[in-house]
């Protein structure tokens, strides 16, 4: 059973960076998709970004792209989400995701995934 715990959330001001990070345990498969999720109150769970593992593809959101990069430590099965510049848009509950055996054009697709974490606030103030 994939576990997977997020944090770094808080409160920053708009033009600010934070870093979420997501730790997983219990993973089996070679093969998956991670995939940034956020979810703010009245609104449906869109994708921010996601990677593949093995290879290095990435793919982000087109309200992201350019403010936002995922990386991983395979090492410490870390994965994080490094966000610059933040807007007040961008103010959401922060989850991560993974798709054990995920294929690379599935990973926009929130259905797809099979285990998540607890969520991380992020709030942006202006």
């Amino acid at each position: 059973q994939v576990q997977l715990v997020e944090s770094g959330g808080g409160l920053v001001q708009a033009g600010d960076s934070l870093r979420l990070s997501c730790a997983g345990t219990g993973r089996t498969q070679r093969n998956y998709n991670i995939g940034w999720f956020r979810q703010s109150p009245g609104q449906e769970r869109e994708f921010v970004a996601g990677l593949r593992w093995p290879g290095r593809a990435t793919i982000y959101a087109d309200s992201v792209k350019g403010r936002f990069t995922v990386s991983r430590d395979t090492a410490k099965n870390m994965v994080y989400l490094q966000m610059n510049n933040l807007k007040t848009d961008d103010t959401a509950v922060y989850y991560c995701a993974e798709d054990p055996g995920g294929i690379l054009s599935s990973i926009r697709y929130y259905a797809n995934y099979d285990y998540w974490g607890q969520g991380t606030q992020v709030t942006v103030s202006s």
